[in-house]
């Protein structure tokens, strides 16, 4: 398998322009950084501040834009967090930005189009841009990323870094691999400030990386091999949330199912472990796993799916029914092993959600192949199915292969599609009375979305006091997505949080010792681990010394040289006067 980045590559590229400051005018690149959070005085609210086209950093607005999975979106957050507690605004106006940083999805070819097409409307606007995510991870020497700064994927805990450099008018790359004496380890530390997209929803990494090597995958390339996060970590991180008031934790990866196998623990290990520390009330959601690894665990899994505090809710990507593509794929199991998870779930978690994958038009698919996966959607009518058309990903195996004709693939696509919305799977739940938790606001503003049991989306009325609540409701109406429930009269309102939550884009994270570390004034973190080799540019400490020391005495010369030379331009203009 290809590395998770270009071996040749060193961690750090300083691409100086002609037009950079010199030297001596960059201020100090730190190794490590503290986000410092601005102290404001109280009493000079007029006070003048910087322009905001200001070179200084920590002053300029940040617009963030992430695609993709939950895990990269956890990153963001993560961005935004350590952004914000150093003094950066984040906005939600890209207009309004100085900088953008983009931080991008590998999975889809149109998800890195829309990627490549928002750098091109940042350099037409004249914006700074920061690259994150899989994409410049995987393939940092596209075109269209020359002289662009990019951070890594496990090099996010060092943001703060990268932009205050790009802001200075630098191009810089952060790709290392964090490793302890030899092994890799996973992302930045979970206990970094974070900026929740939705303040009552947590993103937990708990692994980054995975162990399967599929022929169309790219991501691999970008987040690279299995390495997961110890329990205590994660489960420090948990109790954090709900200190700060969470009500629902989604545990998210490239394949929950996998975790601890790098690290002598399981899933089931790490589950129990976490449900002791969840609040009544609040609520624990699985993100994907691939079925080679839950066969390992069945029993397990289906009594911790059959906790209160747990969704029985499951994404198992299925992707095709055909043994033979599967194959092709490397996906490591057949159509038998998917059904005998799913059938023992369904049996042991009575009314479970089962979310599932399709990838239309693999290279080698045949008509017959494709009439298989048809039928296990048929037989299944599973609720949530995510359908979608074989992109070639450039430098997977699948790439290279013999490719079913683009109008195949999009008819099979629209077959599929079709399928789908033939069936309404909640119909048949109009009249239950069901207890919900309410976490967003719906895209068109008009119902606060909750989640049931099974994390079936029920629709209620937009009520303040309902947020963050459990409620109990009346389901009156059922769509293909949706159900709309009606609150009961007289029923409580339970509050699953033990605190209030954080505001919407307040810092959260600000751990006790990270502040004592603020007031200090400290300039450094510790280690977030050990073997981390990266270093931006430095132009301080002894370097800069002698650097300044040599512009001091150039400057002298060029002064004494000016003055010399001038003075017997004189000389020679009173002769010519005196002849």
């Amino acid at each position: 398998m290809p590395a998770a980045c270009d071996s040749s590559l060193d961690d750090i590229e300083d691409m100086v322009s002609a037009n950079d400051p010199k030297p001596n005018d960059r201020l100090s690149a730190r190794q490590n950084i503290v986000p410092r959070a601005r102290k404001r005085n109280q009493n000079k609210e007029q006070e003048e501040q910087p322009p905001s086209d200001s070179t200084i950093p920590g002053t300029q607005k940040i617009w963030i834009r992430t695609w993709g999975c939950s895990h990269n979106n956890s990153d963001g957050e993560y961005m935004a967090g350590q952004l914000a507690a150093y003094g950066y605004s984040i906005t939600e106006s890209p207009e309004q930005a100085d900088l953008w940083l983009l931080n991008s999805c590998t999975v889809k070819s149109p998800a890195e189009d829309h990627f490549r097409n928002s750098i091109k409307k940042a350099q037409d606007d004249d914006k700074k841009i920061v690259l994150a995510g899989c994409v410049p991870q995987a393939q940092p020497r596209q075109e269209y990323m020359k002289g662009l700064s990019i951070i890594g994927v496990q090099q996010i805990d060092r943001v703060v870094e990268v932009v205050e450099e790009t802001i200075k008018g630098h191009s810089v790359r952060l790709l290392g691999q964090k490793k302890d004496n030899g092994k890799r380890l996973g992302g930045a530390r979970l206990d970094l400030p974070k900026i929740r997209k939705n303040p009552l929803i947590e993103i937990i990494s708990i692994n980054t990386g995975c162990l399967n090597a599929c022929t169309y995958c790219k991501t691999k390339h970008a987040r690279g091999e299995l390495a997961s996060y110890s329990i205590e970590e994660l489960v420090d991180r948990a109790v954090q949330s709900f200190q700060e008031g969470v009500c629902e934790i989604w545990l998210t990866s490239e394949d929950t199912g996998a975790y601890g196998k790098d690290i002598g623990t399981d899933l089931p290990t790490l589950l129990w472990k976490l449900v002791e520390v969840i609040p009544e009330g609040a609520m624990l959601r699985l993100g994907m796993t691939n079925p080679p690894y839950i066969l390992e665990h069945l029993e397990e899994m289906a009594k911790i799916l059959n906790h209160p505090r747990v969704y029985a809710f499951l994404h198992i990507p299925v992707q095709s029914a055909s043994d033979s593509v599967l194959m092709d794929m490397k996906r490591e199991y057949c159509k038998a092993d998917f059904k005998r998870v799913v059938d023992f779930l369904k049996e042991r978690v009575p009314g479970i959600t089962i979310a599932t994958d399709i990838i239309c038009g693999f290279p080698g698919e045949t008509d017959e192949d494709f009439k298989e996966t048809l039928k296990l959607v048929k037989e299944y009518r599973f609720p949530s199915l995510f359908i979608n058309q074989f992109y070639p990903r450039p430098g997977t195996p699948a790439a290279k292969m013999v490719q079913v004709p683009a109008l195949v693939k999009k008819q099979r696509t629209k077959e599929m599609s079709q399928l789908f919305h033939s069936y309404n799977p909640y119909d048949h739940k109009i009249g239950q009375t069901q207890q919900v938790l309410v976490t967003e606001e719906s895209f068109d503003s008009q119902y606060f979305v909750a989640h049931n049991r099974f994390y079936e989306q029920v629709l209620v009325p937009k009520e303040s006091a309902f947020m963050g609540k459990m409620v109990e409701v009346n389901i009156y109406e059922a769509g293909k997505h949706f159900m709309k429930g009606s609150p009961l009269l007289h029923s409580k309102l339970y509050t699953p949080s033990i605190n209030t939550p954080l505001a919407k884009g307040k810092v959260s994270g600000l751990t006790e010792d990270f502040k004592e570390q603020l007031r200090n004034g400290s300039n450094s973190l510790p280690e977030t681990s050990a073997g981390a080799e990266n270093s931006l540019p430095k132009t301080s400490g002894q370097t800069g010394d002698k650097l300044k020391f040599l512009y001091f005495i150039i400057a002298l010369f060029v002064a004494f040289f000016a003055f010399f030379m001038g003075k017997n331009i004189l000389g020679y203009k009173s002769n010519i006067l005196n002849m």
